[in-house]
């Protein structure tokens, strides 16, 4: 293999592929990238975890003599970061060796056979649809903090994307996502979008959502095309010569998740969320691991915000709000509370309570396509 590229095209292709390798890996292959280079002029660099899979093409190389090889994924990244900007890098193989020349720099890694690499086998992928990139990014972006980490329930370690009946406007389908860890949940829903009808419940794992999110960064202004089965999920980006991500998907079920969703409550409070998040950053500043509950106490227009530590004190605030029911207390993890604050891009967000042990909705208003709901602490 014998092939000629930009620097800043290779370091931007292996930025993407690279960090689907893990650092530490017990079969060497998979700590590598395979670079296939064609006589028609492109590269295609793929990188795997077994699990999840990132294939990027790179149509502005001169390719000398065809042909592919898989060589150390971080090393190659690092050769090229360091690499003096505008050169041109020369990548040739030979002797089970990779010659990198760019400007006086020389560097030879030792290199796998192709054949030895792993390809994710995608199967039949029936159900087939696309979505703007910047909806997509922004449903993960409403969801993936509620992802839970715990490995025990491992269904519960990824978005829940399914298809369903709209309840509320009557309006046709919906496509739904969703994640929880058991304290908080959060949902996005999107109007169903073609071709999507009938396709299975997935659960897509937390690594593939996370990597499939850095990707969107570079592609806000296209679209991204989405097959998937039961079992593996693809997404394109970019049209032809992007990048393509292919992920297995969690073998589990999700949870009915509605059930936990309260549909009773009857106290609502209204507050500015930027104040609101700030106030609760500030009082739980003296909050111990032990008690990460900050205290709200609802009054007429106002919250007052408490935390008591036995080690560090106390600390109040308070901040202005509309509320006209009953007042009581209500206890609520603080970060859990600012993770769902800082999704809020508005100046007004909705509470609606019932009771210091009931779950909390929370919402920007009744249109949003967001929505949370926050388990209470004791306090």
């Amino acid at each position: 293999m014998k092939a000629t590229i930009e620097r800043a095209t290779l370091l931007r292709c292996l930025s993407h592929v690279q960090s689907v390798v893990e650092r530490r890996n017990t079969i060497p292959i998979l700590s590598n990238v395979l670079i296939e280079a064609d006589a028609g002029g492109s590269l295609k660099v793929m990188a795997t975890d077994l699990d999840l899979q990132v294939v990027e093409n790179m149509a502005a190389a001169s390719v000398g003599t065809a042909g592919a090889i898989t060589v150390s994924a971080h090393l190659l990244f690092d050769i090229a970061r360091k690499l003096p900007e505008g050169s041109q890098v020369n990548l040739e193989t030979a002797d089970n060796r990779m010659a990198i020349k760019a400007g006086r720099s020389r560097f030879s890694l030792p290199t796998l056979p192709r054949d030895d690499f792993p390809m994710i086998v995608e199967g039949d992928l029936p159900t087939s649809f696309e979505m703007p990139a910047k909806l997509l990014a922004e449903l993960i972006d409403r969801t993936r903090f509620a992802i839970s980490t715990e490995e025990t329930r491992y269904y519960l370690n990824g978005i829940f994307l399914h298809v369903a009946d709209d309840d509320a406007a009557g309006s046709g389908s919906v496509l739904k996502a969703a994640a929880t860890d058991g304290h908080r949940l959060a949902r996005f829903t999107i109007d169903q979008p073609d071709g999507a009808e009938g396709m299975p419940d997935v659960i897509v794992p937390r690594k593939a959502v996370a990597e499939l999110r850095k990707l969107l960064e570079e592609s806000l202004d296209g679209n991204v095309q989405i097959d998937l089965s039961a079992s593996k999920i693809r997404f394109t980006m970019g049209g032809e010569g992007g990048v393509v991500l292919t992920s297995k998907l969690i073998d589990g079920t999700f949870p009915d998740y509605s059930r936990v969703i309260p549909t009773g409550n009857d106290k609502l409070l209204k507050i500015d969320p930027k104040s609101f998040f700030e106030g609760v950053d500030r009082v739980a500043t003296i909050a111990t691991e032990k008690t990460r509950a900050v205290k709200m106490t609802l009054d007429s227009d106002k919250v007052i915000l408490s935390v008591t530590s036995p080690d560090n004190g106390t600390a109040t605030e308070e901040v202005a709000a509309q509320y006209g029911s009953d007042g009581f207390d209500i206890g609520f993890n603080a970060n859990y509370l600012k993770d769902i604050l800082s999704q809020i891009d508005s100046d007004s967000v909705e509470l609606h309570l019932a009771d210091a042990g009931a779950p909390t909705l929370i919402r920007k208003n009744d249109k949003s396509p967001a929505m949370y709901v926050l388990m209470p602490m004791r306090v």
